[in-house]
């Protein structure tokens, strides 16, 4: 019998050696994002390479269910940021599209954890002069953040290219005065912006939107942690966090987040 218990015992033990050895395998990864994409992800004003907001906070809940510590940092503009997991330099992106072109450099973990919008936003007495795309031609409008809008979005807009500004009230109250007919934003950034502004109830989002893109945490194939069982437990505890809805909490909460780092910010 107790021949018998220590054979148990034994058993179990190496059973558990693979996934023992697998968690010990990596102790820290790092991870980066694009820096101007609140209330997703944006550099901390108090510490400016370290990247905060929603996708941050998701990360930080992975890394404590995996077991893992993982930092987040900045890793300049959005190609340089790219560049940086695909050489295995940093190991996660987040917020990227699951894109054809990138499945010879990372994996792209599943589910997607967010969906990022982007619509027309007008005045309400001016929304019934936008009922199709090629109306825009005919507006002076302005695109908010252009330079981060889903692929989808970029080609829908071909020629008729709206001058890019930055997400600042500044292109808002030009909409609000009437110098401008629509602005370009995304949805959940337009929601911030407004609110910030006090004017949540003087513009509207038209419907449909131009387009959406999910967002994806990816792992580079060049990083020295990238293993089956790392990637099994992100997708795991993705979908865990996706059918709690935490994700929304973590959006509401990093958008009050900007929005009082705004309001705290020197003037220019």
């Amino acid at each position: 019998m107790r021949i018998r218990s220590v054979l148990l015992a034994l058993g179990l033990s190496l059973s558990l050696l693979p996934l023992a050895e697998a968690a010990g395998k990596c102790e820290r990864l790092v991870a980066t994002g694009h820096p101007d994409q609140p209330p997703y992800l944006w550099r901390d004003p108090q510490n400016p390479q370290q990247l905060i907001g929603a996708s941050a906070d998701l990360l930080k809940a992975l890394g404590q269910a995996v077991g893992v510590r993982i930092d987040i940092r900045h890793g300049g503009k959005p190609a340089a940021a790219i560049e940086e997991v695909r050489s295995g330099r940093v190991d996660l992106l987040l917020g990227s599209p699951a894109a054809f072109e990138g499945l010879t450099q990372f994996d792209y973990l599943y589910p997607a954890y967010a969906e990022r919008t982007v619509a027309v936003w007008t005045l309400p007495e001016r929304a019934p002069l936008f009922t199709r795309l090629e109306d825009l031609a005919r507006h002076r409008g302005q695109a908010l953040e252009r330079a981060s809008y889903p692929a989808a979005v970029r080609e829908r807009l071909g020629r008729l290219q709206p001058p890019a500004a930055p997400l600042n009230g500044a292109a808002l109250q030009a909409l609000l005065q009437g110098r401008q007919d629509y602005l370009l934003m995304e949805l959940k950034a337009g929601q911030m912006l407004l609110e910030q502004q006090g004017a949540i109830n003087s513009v509207v989002a038209l419907q449909p939107a131009l387009g959406s893109e999910s967002l994806h945490l990816a792992l580079s194939h060049n990083s020295a942690c990238n293993d089956a069982w790392l990637r099994g437990q992100l997708a795991r505890q993705l979908s865990e966090l996706q059918r709690s809805g935490q994700m929304a909490q973590w959006l509401d909460d990093n958008r009050q987040r900007w929005i009082r780092q705004q309001a705290a910010a020197p003037k220019p």
